[in-house]
């Protein structure tokens, strides 16, 4: 079953734009030029029930304005959204309490009241049985290791603890779709895995639909099975990182270890010398190359072990932004 689908789904923001000076602005009192930005071009999404896909872009590429337009924030200017066979523009009660929107740069505890104290405001109003509540909020503080920090007010805690006492609060009433938007943003590299254990286990025990905005690509390699990458308002790719991988990037990388030291200047002839010391090397080939290379490699020179790799995905994801392809 779908938990989401979009058809044309599309987002114009429209403003004024006002000559400078007291001039221009009494001008804009009578008549204004209209500007119109295209924030979201038409995107098609279908996501099944229990998926993790991620949802990657540069910034200012619409993922955010999408998520906000799935979560019911803002109404599309054109197109079609269904969300658990909901229109989320319409807010009914009877779909809020089945999805959770997680901001990284954006808070919904009160900064000054304990974190308790906004889980108990949030219980009243997803009208979660005491019960369930306990016995959910138990578990969800127990797995991200908060005991000690639900009865500090919020702005005394650190990020990292913030951030998780925000998953606390967006996940209490058992989500069947859970939004995250940058989930792990501004967090060392310790809480950001904490994070990701996290919502490993969330998804094998509650088989939640997620779908993921990241900057940092070891959110998205851990967690989703499946990608959907857009800019400039349009899905350009949907498929699995190998798939995006193979299809933006014309290079696989060939790591060699050697009996003896070998010359950094001899390997340029093989490819790109990624890097090199003594006895080890990387070396980016073409594709196409690949087996000549490999064969050229092996008979000529004192290879010990090699294996052949893809190139990192997050230089395939900078170069598919800055190169336009």
């Amino acid at each position: 079953m779908l938990a989401i689908e979009t058809r044309e789904l599309k987002k114009t923001y429209v403003s004024s734009k006002k000559a400078p000076g007291i001039v221009g602005g009494i001008k804009s009192l009578f008549s204004s030029e209209k500007t119109y930005v295209e924030a979201v071009r038409g995107v098609d999404l279908s996501i099944q029930e229990g998926e993790m896909v991620g949802f990657l872009g540069p910034n200012g590429a619409g993922k955010t304005t999408t998520l906000k337009m799935l979560s019911g924030i803002l109404h599309p200017t054109s197109g079609h959204a269904s969300v658990l066979g909901f229109t989320p523009s319409q807010r009914k009660p009877e779909m809020l309490r089945q999805i959770s929107l997680v901001m990284g740069n954006k808070m919904q505890l009160w900064w000054d009241l304990p974190a308790w104290d906004s889980f108990m405001v949030l219980k009243e109003m997803y009208e979660v049985d005491e019960a369930k509540f306990k016995r959910r909020v138990d578990n969800l503080i127990d797995a991200l290791q908060l005991s000690d920090k639900i009865n500090t007010q919020v702005r005394k805690l650190s990020l990292g603890e913030r951030m998780k006492c925000e998953l606390v609060a967006a996940l209490l009433h058992s989500p069947r779709i859970v939004f995250l938007d940058e989930p792990t943003i501004g967090l060392d590299v310790v809480s950001q895995k904490r994070i990701r254990d996290f919502l490993k286990m969330l998804h094998r025990e509650d088989n939640c639909t997620v779908l993921l905005t990241s900057h940092y690509m070891q959110d998205v390699q851990e967690l989703c099975d499946r990608v959907v990458v857009i800019d400039h308002g349009t899905v350009i790719f949907e498929g699995t990182l190998e798939s995006l991988t193979n299809r933006f990037s014309d290079v696989k990388r060939v790591r060699l270890s050697f009996s003896e030291p070998v010359d950094a200047a001899y390997l340029t002839k093989y490819g790109r010398v990624v890097e090199s010391e003594e006895a080890l090397a990387v070396i980016e080939v073409l594709q196409t190359e690949t087996a000549a290379v490999m064969a050229s490699l092996l008979q000529h020179l004192p290879v010990a072990d090699v294996s052949i790799e893809p190139v990192d995905i997050e230089e395939v994801i900078r170069s598919l932004f800055t190169e336009g392809r």
